[in-house]
This record gives structure tokens, sequence and C-alpha cells, in this order.
């Protein structure tokens, strides 16, 4: 059992009640009003404390149903190198936002012998099965995964974390995340399944088949037998970070299709965890929708972004700081007077 703190219900009254009484009509500023009260609930305190201390952290692994994506899975490895170099999509868009970007090879299917040992520090394994003829992992590499998210978790709040994001690069990911969506919330195959990294008609029709081939596989229904049959240690990983984020009371800013789908897995092993997190922006899958109307969140951001690596939560931090900023820096009504 995970012991999950609860935000502070005081502080997010307080809230409300200051922003009632800034120099504003009552809810002039919409979304950044909510914003604002969350993030007092979660640091407990009125007016919640700068967002200064923003750590992304990309899981990266191969997944065995790489034929249904565009690209073959040989750029997963490749990518861990330009995020190595500062050259990818998020790490442009963090160093706008002052973000710090840290990549790790969870089951990149490569050795990476020319990548620093703290990259590979967490590897659980090379690549992940194919989820239509086999089971992802094998047994304990899921609950392994979980708690190596876990201590990342804990190593980034360690250091002054104060907003952790969870990013995602591997060639192959939407599927398996439509698979998770799919099995946790009982959806069929063809409703969550989109066209990821650029397919077709006739590509996402095979896409579709693969997941229905693996739903239709026998499995058990517990978060970990769910993730062993049709995860991937990097969808392990991320749920064991999104939990422990929580734990540590550090609000956690999901991305898009692939954290949408290991947040309602890990909401399965840690239900209060949803009460730290919040959505950075609305995916172009479809089976991201079906996860963020389970868990009850609303994106803050819609770019209609579909890159993946934790770019889209990135675009949000700006507004959760315009949030943290109005009510801390808004004069009141009373002092017109």
């Amino acid at each position: 059992m995970i012991d999950i703190p609860l935000p502070d219900s005081r502080a997010h009254a307080d809230a409300l009640a200051r922003l009632d009484a800034l120099v504003k009509p009552v809810g002039a500023l919409g979304r950044l009003e909510e914003l604002a009260a969350w993030l007092s609930a979660a640091h407990g305190e009125v007016p919640p404390r700068p967002l200064s201390n923003v750590r992304v952290v990309v899981f990266a692994g191969d997944h065995g149903v790489s034929a249904t994506s565009a690209y073959p899975r040989e750029i997963t490895a490749a990518m861990v190198r330009v995020f190595l170099a500062g050259k990818s999509g998020v790490n442009v868009l963090a160093r706008q936002v002052g973000a710090h970007v840290r990549v790790l090879d969870i089951a990149v299917d490569d050795d990476l012998a020319d990548v620093p040992d703290e990259v590979k520090a967490h590897k659980i394994r090379r690549g992940s099965g194919s989820i239509d003829v086999e089971d992802a992992l094998a047994p304990g590499e899921a609950e392994r995964a979980f708690e190596a998210g876990r201590e990342v978790a804990d190593a980034e709040v360690e250091t002054g974390a104060d907003l952790l994001i969870p990013g995602d690069m591997g060639i192959g990911n939407t599927a398996v995340a439509a698979a998770l969506v799919a099995a946790v919330l009982g959806l069929p195959a063809s409703d969550v399944v989109g066209t990821g990294t650029g397919l077709d008609e006739a590509g996402r029709a095979r896409k579709v088949a693969v997941v229905e081939r693996a739903l239709a596989r026998p499995r058990g229904t517990g978060p970990f037998e769910l993730l062993t049959a049709l995860g991937s240690a990097c969808a392990a990983a991320t749920a064991g970070f999104l939990v422990q984020g929580a734990a540590r009371g550090v609000p956690v800013l999901l991305d898009g299709v692939f954290s949408g789908a290991a947040a309602v897995v890990a909401r399965e092993i840690a239900p209060d965890a949803v009460r730290w997190w919040l959505a950075g922006h609305r995916s172009t899958e479809p089976s991201q929708a079906f996860a963020l109307k389970a868990l009850g969140l609303e994106p803050i951001v819609d770019l209609g972004l579909r890159l993946g690596e934790g770019s889209g939560a990135v675009q949000a931090v700006p507004t959760l700081r315009a949030a943290q900023a109005i009510i801390a820096e808004m004069g009141l009504l009373a002092d017109l007077a």
C-alpha cells in the first residue's frame, strides 16, 4: 500500500476566497483561477510557491508492436542520443521555460554502449514483447519497472523538483497506450486507436487489428498483470513515477497519450494519486481523451500536438506560472478604498 497525502482543502478554500477578492470581477480569469487554487492546495499555502524547478523525465524504450508505426524501431536509440545532445523537440521547448530534461533507457532495444551509464542505470530489458502474440514483459518486470519509476521520482524531488513531467520515447508506444486504456476502461480497439506517428487509414486499420488481438489474449485484471500482458517497461516506470510524485506531494503534469495510459493504470494502484496530477495538453490520439475523462482531468492547452517526449506538458508550464502569479501579485479590491 502506497500512502498518498491529500492536498490541503483549507488552502484551496482560502485561495478561492482570495481570488474572489482580487481587483477583477469574480471568476474573470477563468481556468487560471482554478489552477491557482489547485496549486495552493498542493503547496498547502496561499499564495502557492513559484514553480521554479521543473523536471522532465523521458522514459525511453522499444515496443514489440513497432510494426504498427510509420517509423522503424531503430529511431528510439537514435533519439536517446538526440535528447542527450539537447536537440530534441522537448529539449528546445523546455529551454524556453527553464525546465530540465533527463532521458532514461528503460527498455531500448540497443545496448547504447556510447551513452553515459546513468542513462542506463534503470534499464529493465531490451524492447518488449509484441502484445498481439505474447506478453510485453516477463513475470516480475512490471513491478521492477514500477519501482524504478518511483526511485526516479524520489531522486528528482530530493534534488529540488517542484513540478514533474513524464515524457516518453518509443516507437510503437501509441498502440500500447491504446491497449492499456481499452483494457482498463472496457473499450473496443476501434474507439481508442489513432494514427500515431502519421499512419494512413490502411495503417490505422492494421493497428486496430493488432490491438484487437492483444485484447483478446488471456490475461489477469490487476494493474501489474495488465502492464505485463499489454504494457511495457516504460509504461510501468511511468506509472511508478506518477504515483511516487503524488506520494511525495509534488504536482505532476501529464503529457499526452502515453502518460495518460500509464495514469489510468497507476490509479488502479494508488487511487488518490490522481489528486496530484494535472493534464498538460490535449493529444490528437483518441485514447487520451478517454483516459482523461476517466481521470476527471481537463487539458490546460490544446495545440494539436502529437510529438510526445513531454513536449505538450511543457507548453502548459507558462499557464501554471501565470496562475501562481495572479494570486501572488494582483491587488485586492479592498485596497482600492
